[in-house]
């Protein structure tokens, strides 16, 4: 049983607005990459100016419940807004809540940025609460983006569309990484300061912690509300995805209207089919029928994702204190405020550039090709392995700065090429449109809880930058990984097939292993323009 609508998107050629769609839906991840991943760069400048502890001999640190807090505080509002916006999502409608998150992310960045106060300990209070909160609105992007996304794409084109989407992440912690390193740069050439060991200890903070660096991070943290906001209006002119106006809302015509409106595709409205298309898949998330269809693949997604993210996010929220090991950046005491800024982001970019970035865009054109099922175990298994080098022969490549940059470089590249992309692909793939965005929401908010495990566990080995301790994190992050490959299975190949074929919703009746179709009918009278 195929609806001629369903049929006529899984079949359209891939247009212009398709690629308006990816554009669209990928400046909000383009915007929640930059937000947070640029509070990487200005922690440790943030310590710097609030935390300064005379006696020391050392420059001002953030202690380390506060470091985990501000780094890690818009993980766990993220989390929340996943799972609030994923169910909003199913409920209301993907559109109706798409602009919400914008709205939410523009003015907290810019709040974060205004973030003032008596004290260190109220600056960084009112700096959590608008990361929370932006954080927040940063999390309902992922089920949003995520499934709109691959409502309106074909099924030959769709993991590439949605892969496209969460590529844009990797420009914006590349984006993060060279605005810090452009404005901190323009900053040190404005207000040079002499490094803190370079002068007498009395005077060491006062002369190498340049005041004007409390504008500085301000300034890097609201712009990014600066992409969401240009992104507004277009999102607000986006229609409802033909699936839900006629599987949810049960408007055959309207989702006929909206889809011919702008896909060139002419569709012929099917009011009575639908109906019965609609009571063979009436159950809700917590049905048993759920359970018997999704259950496996649900538990899948959710631990696949919570395992990549413990070491996608340990990897970056913790580079800056790797850094110093890898030769990139000098150490704290050779450096001024604003020079460690600028070395701290010039070397986020570096590894972002060439590690990060070019997985993501090895995944946009290999995942049609490979399917999301390989590229995922080779990530998983790739990423076990370097990082297993690393830590079992820290000794060894910590003394070689090229082998050391080289090896954890190649572990961003798999991440990317592999489980960081696929496991957002797959959770908008795999479950039916009724509760597509919910599960989505599911599996992004159980990784965000490995975001937060690397935030506030993982961190705690790096944050001093002891060798053993950043050995320890090294073999943990390896056996995570590993994890995640053996959890892969539980997930199925979604390649080539529509997301009714894949869900169960087009009749089919074993979908445990999500390979085998028993009740298809493509008989619907569909005219799709070439």
């Amino acid at each position: 049983m195929a609806l001629a609508v369903l049929h006529a998107l899984d079949s359209a050629r891939t247009q212009w607005y398709h690629v308006t769609a990816i554009v669209i839906a990928g400046m909000g991840f383009f915007t929640d990459a930059y937000d947070l991943f640029c509070i990487s760069t200005v922690s440790k400048l943030l310590g710097r100016l609030y935390y300064y502890k005379p006696g020391t001999g050392k420059p001002g640190k953030l202690p380390q419940d506060v470091n985990n807090f501000v780094i890690g505080v818009a993980l766990v509002g993220t989390l929340s807004g996943q799972l609030v916006f994923g169910w909003l999502g199913d409920k209301l409608g993907r559109k109706k809540v798409y602009g919400i998150t914008l709205i939410i992310m523009v003015i907290c960045a810019i709040c974060s940025g205004l973030s003032f106060g008596s004290s260190a300990g109220s600056v960084m209070t009112t700096l959590c609460f608008f990361r929370f909160w932006l954080g927040f609105g940063i999390g309902g992007d992922y089920p949003l983006s995520a499934t709109i996304m691959s409502e309106y794409a074909n099924k030959m084109t769709r993991g590439m569309f949605i892969a496209a989407v969460f590529a844009m992440q990797g420009v914006g912690i590349i984006f993060a990484g060279l605005v810090s390193m452009i404005l901190s740069k323009i900053f040190l050439d404005l207000y040079p300061a002499p490094a803190f060991n370079a002068i007498p200890v009395d005077y060491s903070h006062v002369m190498s912690t340049q005041p004007q660096a409390d504008y500085l991070w301000r300034i890097v943290l609201m712009l990014g509300a600066f992409p969401a906001l240009v992104t507004f209006y277009w999102r607000m002119k986006m229609p409802e995805t033909g699936r839900y106006t006629a599987l949810i809302e049960g408007n055959a015509k309207q989702a006929a209207s909206d889809m011919g409106r702008v896909l060139d595709i002419e569709i012929q409205d099917e009011q009575d089919k639908l109906a019965q298309f609609k009571a063979a898949n009436d159950y809700s998330l917590f049905s048993g029928e759920f359970v018997r269809r999704h259950g496996k693949h649900l538990i899948g997604t959710t631990t696949t994702w919570f395992l990549l993210d413990i070491a996608f996010y340990s990897q970056n929220l913790t580079q800056k204190d790797i850094f110093p090991v890898m030769g990139l950046t000098k150490k704290d005491v050779e450096v001024n405020a604003l020079r460690e800024m600028f070395e701290t982001s010039r070397a986020m970019l570096i590894v972002a550039f060439f590690g990060t970035f070019p997985g993501y865009w090895f995944t946009v054109f290999f995942i049609e090709k490979l399917g999301r099922f390989k590229i995922q175990l080779l990530g998983f298994f790739m990423m076990s392995l370097f990082m297993g080098i690393i830590g079992y022969k820290y000794d060894d490549v910590k003394n070689n700065k090229y082998i050391f940059a080289t090896l954890y470089g190649l572990t961003f590249f798999f991440a990317n090429f592999g489980p960081n992309s696929t496991t957002f692909v797959l959770p908008a793939e795999l479950f039916p449109t009724r509760v597509r965005s919910t599960c989505h929401a599911l599996s992004a908010a159980a990784g965000k809880a490995g975001a937060m495990v690397g935030a506030f566990g993982v961190q705690n080995y790096t944050l001093k930058g002891e060798v053993k301790e950043i050995r320890k994190a090294m073999i943990f992050l390896a056996v995570t990984n590993m994890l995640g490959f053996l959890f892969t299975f539980l997930v199925t190949e979604t390649k080539g097939r529509s997301l009714e074929e894949i869900s169960g919703e087009d009749g089919s009746s074993d979908r445990e292993a999500g390979t085998q179709m028993t009740g298809t009918n493509t008989s619907a009278t569909t005219r799709t323009t070439y």
